[in-house]
């Protein structure tokens, strides 16, 4: 079982046999080799005269090939922990197959095995011997975290993350405490929307009439030409029988008369006129707290609208034919329609006077409230914020008193959640003076607003620190307390606070206890927060973040629509989601035969059977062509340009995030592609193969354009095609070690035979999206030691999860080297 007594015992894991250790190197070696029995291991001196052989023809002080020199290093190094970084670079190159490169005399298969089994045991050793867990900056919540930790300390359903500005992203990763910086601009937004948020909880915002506002996105026309508003139904939160329109979140503060509003279209296309005589509204009684919103139009077996369609361009404007027909407008409240409007199918104006799309919603609005009623509303926040009230406990003569002891009791308990940690009279005191001064001017809950407002933008619980105990000697490894290891823990899978039952267990000693710690991990990822992995890990490590901000070209492109975008990405969140709920093995991201498709995704796919916009899951036995994150139109699409594919993204993202073996960046002024020869269209492997004529080129295009060659059979928004510039696509591709393969299914296989090399890739983005800061040549040991607890467990997701909590750089910290060296935390004056 795990101790977290001594970080030694915490590395001890890692040591293995040496068969065992060297059948785990043979699967991040090519495929001739995988599964050859286990050799020897070498000599010292062996290896240094094996390196000596082998690299010293362009590692040397004349060539100074990749910025190192064989007269700068010693195989003696490894055991004095010198220069890690290139042995870890060394190891990386070896295995990948990188090196020697592939016109220089190769290493044979037990040169090569001894060889990594030599350095990957000497670098395990001495970090075994020599732990070293880091040590991050002070780490600020970034715009998520600090929306989710609000949304669970106030108990209050509203997305608030818009309201922040966004954050700048290190190793891949916006929550990386070393470009989370603070700055005048970025508090005094933070203290504008804090302010909001308290007023929000406490009910105040009832007291004067807002509005809030959702643009439902929609496609624009296309070559003048198509049906830009939704036939189909846009959002699950609407009913099964609905067309177009949409849905959005919406916080009612108070009980009370509120206006549901929307905007139709004039059946025009590039409408951004806002018309009254457009504006549709029915005002109903909405209780306080989280509501869905929507409008929508009814869905019939044919539609019932007649469309016209512009063929002549933007000259020619089709005028109706037939009189306007009525239409049901549905005004929807948390999925059930509350009233129904009959509208025209077109508008008639001097402006708009065509009938050529479908009558749809283009905007929606939430007005009020017109009344309320009166006193604390009743909702989740107002219930956790108001543990006591003074007006109902204590005459008038003790009021006062009351409501101090009151004030006390609710900041005390909001404090104690949001500092992450057992609070002291010295964090509560700062907050009650803020409370006094403002009881001065304010009633008692606009007084406990302020009092949040201040919470909010408190350095507890703004930054997650971590001060090095008292008695710790400089230089020395210590371990985090439990409130700490909590903290963290939480962060990490949900991107929020502890909640209560993590708390208690921190604060019982009874966490990190084995059992308990991995029921904990189970239950929370089960949890809806642990919705938190697949926006921020998966969304950053595939990308996908970026999927709203990529636009294809719609003329090369008319079938990527607002929904087949939406869909894409879809597909992928369920894809993640699945693979991390039923804790599957991580190896599914490379050849799952199964997926999650709605019939729109479906035709795009030329998947037959799927019928309606709900998605469900979908065996892809018959669709070789599909199949894992490569055959998923999110990827394709995201490593594409707008009006081609691109074969070099295509295979830097599989080097990036499938085998973390990201090539150099470019030299500069690099040559752009020749797209044609004498007047022909040149395909991207005759683009590619003229591309790598210049040796410069040729050191990195080795290695990525057999990767995204295979997948040129799909286009830049992930559909299937067998031809390009009238020429059949061909996808066969050789790697630099010689081996031969063809199209996704073979490039499935490829990376199936590294796929010891895809399991540390993904422990290492992992455990950086964990630790919160980018990872150095002393975590490779750490990387190394989680793939090998995973293999033990198949490699199922899980296990990768529980085996970074438990490691030693999420568990302890390195005390600063000066004894008078200041530390990293923030105080509250």
């Amino acid at each position: 079982m795990l101790s977290f007594s001594s970080p030694l015992l915490v590395l001890s894991r890692r040591r293995l046999c040496s068969a065992s250790s060297l059948g785990l190197l043979l699967l991040s070696i090519s495929a001739p080799s995988f599964g050859q029995p286990a050799q020897p291991g070498l000599s010292r001196d062996e290896v240094g005269e094996l390196i000596a052989d082998r690299c010293e023809g362009c590692h040397n002080d004349y060539d100074y090939a990749g910025n190192w020199s064989l007269e700068e290093i010693h195989v003696s190094d490894i055991e004095r922990g010198k220069n890690q970084k290139l042995w870890e670079a060394i190891l990386k190159s070896v295995s990948m197959g990188d090196m020697p490169p592939a016109d220089k005399k190769q290493l044979t298969i037990a040169q090569k095995a001894g060889l990594l089994q030599w350095l990957q045991t000497g670098l395990d050793d001495y970090s075994e011997q020599h732990p070293n867990p880091g040590r991050s900056t002070l780490r600020r919540l970034n715009r998520s975290e600090y929306a989710n930790s609000v949304r669970d300390l106030l108990a209050l359903e509203e997305d608030i993350t818009p309201l922040l500005p966004g954050d700048v992203s290190g190793y891949g990763f916006d929550n990386n405490a070393d470009v989370l910086g603070v700055s005048t601009t970025l508090l005094e937004r933070y203290l504008s929307v804090a302010g909001k948020v308290s007023r929000l909880a406490t009910g105040l915002t009832g007291e004067s009439i807002s509005k809030k506002t959702y643009v439902v996105p929609k496609d624009g026309s296309v070559k003048n030409s198509g049906v830009p508003s939704f036939d189909l139904r846009t959002s699950e939160q609407l009913p099964l029988d609905s067309r177009g329109g949409g849905s959005f979140d919406f916080y009612a503060p108070v009980t009370g008369v509120y206006e549901i509003a929307g905007y139709l279209n004039a059946n025009t296309n590039n409408e951004v006129d806002r018309l009254d005589e457009l504006r549709y509204h029915y005002q109903l009684t909405l209780s306080a707290g989280h509501h869905s919103i929507g409008m929508s139009f009814r869905k019939q077996l044919a539609l019932s609208e007649h469309v016209p369609t512009i063929r002549k361009g933007t000259e020619h404007v089709v005028l109706p034919d037939r009189a306007a027909a009525l239409l049901d407008l549905d005004f929807i409240v948390d999925g059930a329609r509350v009233n129904s409007q009959q509208v025209p199918s077109y508008h008639m104006s001097s402006r708009f006077s065509q009938a050529a799309f479908l009558r749809d919603v283009l905007e929606m609005e939430v007005v009020g409230p017109f009344a309320s009623e009166p006193g604390l509303p009743d909702t989740p926040s107002t219930q956790k914020i108001f543990i006591c009230s003074p007006t109902n406990s204590a005459a008038a003569s003790a009021k006062q008193n009351a409501e101090l002891d009151c004030a006390r009791s609710i900041i005390a308990s909001l404090t104690t959640e949001a500092y992450r940690r057992p609070v002291t009279d010295a964090d509560v005191s700062p907050l009650l003076n803020v409370y006094k001064a403002a009881r001065k001017d304010l009633d008692f809950t606009s007084s406990i607003a302020t009092t949040l407002q201040a919470l909010l933008i408190s350095p507890g619980f703004l930054y997650l620190q971590e001060p090095v105990p008292d008695g710790v000697s400089p230089g020395s490894v210590y371990q985090l307390s439990d409130s700490e290891f909590a903290a963290r823990l939480a962060l990490f899978l949900w991107s929020s606070l502890p909640d209560k039952e993590l708390t208690d267990l921190a604060l019982a000693g009874q966490l990190r206890e084995p059992d308990v710690l991995s029921s904990q991990i189970k239950r929370m990822l089960k949890s809806d927060k642990a919705r938190a992995l697949t926006d921020n890990f998966a969304g950053q490590w595939l990308y996908l973040r970026n999927i709203p901000f990529h636009t294809p070209d719609v003329f090369e492109f008319p079938q990527f629509t607002v929904p087949l975008r939406q869909s894409i990405k879809r597909e992928t969140e369920l894809f993640f989601t699945r693979i991390l709920k039923d804790d599957k093995p991580i190896f599914d991201f490379l050849n799952a035969d199964y997926s999650y498709l709605n019939q729109q995704l479906a035709e795009h796919y030329g998947i037959e059977g799927v019928s309606g916009s709900a998605f469900r899951e979908v065996d892809l036995t018959a669709y070789p062509q599909r199949g894992g994150l490569l055959g998923q139109a999110s990827i394709l699409t995201l490593t594409s340009n707008p009006n081609h594919t691109s074969p070099v993204k295509r295979g830097k993202w599989i080097l990036d995030n499938l085998l973390a073996a990201s090539p150099p960046p470019p030299p500069p002024d690099v040559p752009a592609l020749v797209a044609e020869h004498d007047g022909v269209a040149l395909t991207a492997r005759e683009q590619l193969k003229r591309h790598r004529q210049d040796p410069v080129c040729a050191a990195c295009h080795i290695r990525m354009d057999p990767l995204g060659l295979a997948l040129e059979k799909y286009d830049a928004v992930g559909a299937f095609r067998t031809s390009y510039a009238s020429q059949p696509i061909d996808v066969s591709a050789r790697m630099p070690d010689g081996t031969q393969f063809e199209g996704l299914p073979g490039l499935q296989q490829v990376l199936w035979d590294r796929r010891e090399r895809f399991a540390m890739a993904f422990t290492e983005r992992l455990l950086t999206y964990a630790l919160g800061r980018g990872l150095e040549a002393y975590d490779q040991p750490v990387i190394r030691d989680i793939t090998r607890q995973a293999s033990a467990h198949d490699y199922r997701i899980h296990s990768i999860i529980e085996a970074v909590v438990t490691s030693m750089p999420f568990n302890f910290k390195k005390a600063p080297e000066a004894p008078h060296e200041k530390q990293q935390f923030v105080k509250a004056h």
